[in-house]
């Protein structure tokens, strides 16, 4: 099969199109046919040599991906072949076929695209896990949401209003403030103009946020603990920003505020599943409906994976970057 390699750490220029071994699907995993596949930071951590691949996953780039069952492995009863899935795979998106835990794969609702379904997986079950199942939150709350024009703030946006809760987010820029105002955000500051808690503390009334989901980390740190309300979450799930900072830990105390964090990728299997179960009974309707939609930037054909990885470092898109491969329905 195709299959996206590298052989040494790099630039987007060290990805090319080479060949792989198709996989099969040992017990309780099935074999995707791939039509599309999400494009994630981890993929480019992982290209530049600064992510390392757990023993047990495939050394392929691809974290999500959305297709067809070609194979189904022993005590699987969920998905036959034929079946339009989308995925959570432990590597190996970039490719013509991938193997995935069956508990991790989800069936595409009516109406979602390929393209849509493969930008869904990583980015839903980050948020879920983070945002919900971790910093519970809930209708009538507010979240602050960091990099709310990428994909995964994006969608927190869309998933957020889903509940009835309020959104407030930051991103670098006019244009990707009005793009956070458009997916629902009720307020949408442009954090390349300077400081932002006062914003928030004004929004808020003085109370703060419930919850705050983060992707910066570095200096933000101090900046969200001195904006979050009593009894606050704070969900860090990445450290663009850098992994240290000076912080005042005092709001921790009196506002009785609560630090979880994870990464998505080393989470045991039992747990993925759960994410994905929960994400089949609670969103999965909704996509159904078409009142939540991932927000897709830009397609890339498999042969242009190098460009694809070279507009994710620009940062300058709205949203998720997704991989086509083969043809596409």
């Amino acid at each position: 099969m195709r299959a996206v390699r590298f052989d040494v750490p790099g630039g987007p220029d060290v990805l090319y199109v080479g060949t792989a071994d198709i996989p099969v699907a040992g017990r309780g995993e099935i074999v995707i046919k791939v039509s599309a596949a999400g494009v994630n930071r981890p993929d480019v951590s992982q290209r530049l040599g600064r992510y390392p691949v757990p023993p047990d996953a495939s050394p392929i780039l691809g974290l999500e991906v959305a297709g067809v069952v070609a194979e189904v492995g022993g005590g699987v009863q969920t998905f036959k072949p034929g079946d339009r899935v989308m995925a959570l795979v432990h590597g190996g998106g970039y490719a013509e076929f991938c193997r995935a835990d069956a508990r991790h794969v989800m069936p595409m609702p009516d109406g979602l695209s390929f393209v849509e379904a493969a930008g869904f997986p990583e980015v839903a079950m980050t948020v879920e896990f983070n945002m919900l199942m971790r910093a519970g939150l809930k209708e009538g709350e507010t979240v602050l949401i960091h990099g709310g024009s990428s994909g995964i703030g994006s969608y927190a946006i869309a998933r957020a209003s889903s509940l009835g809760a309020t959104a407030i987010t930051t991103s670098r820029g006019a244009e990707k403030a009005a793009f956070c105002r458009h997916t629902g955000a009720a307020l949408a500051i442009d954090s390349s103009a300077g400081e932002w808690v006062d914003e928030v503390m004004d929004f808020t009334g003085g109370r703060g946020v419930d919850v705050v989901l983060d992707m910066v980390g570095g200096d933000y740190t101090d900046r969200n603990l001195a904006c979050m309300a009593v009894d606050g979450r704070y969900a860090l799930i990445s450290l663009q920003g850098g992994a240290k900072a000076a912080v005042n830990l005092e709001p921790v105390l009196r506002r009785r505020l609560t630090l979880v964090g994870s990464t998505l990728r080393p989470l045991p299997p039992e747990t993925k599943a759960a994410i994905a179960a929960r994400l089949v009974r609670d969103v999965l309707p909704i996509l159904s409906e078409g009142r939540l939609r991932p927000h897709i930037h830009a397609t890339f054909d498999i042969e242009d994976v190098g460009e694809a990885h070279r507009t994710l470092e620009q940062n300058d898109h709205f949203g998720k970057l997704v991989l086509t491969i083969g043809d596409v329905p």
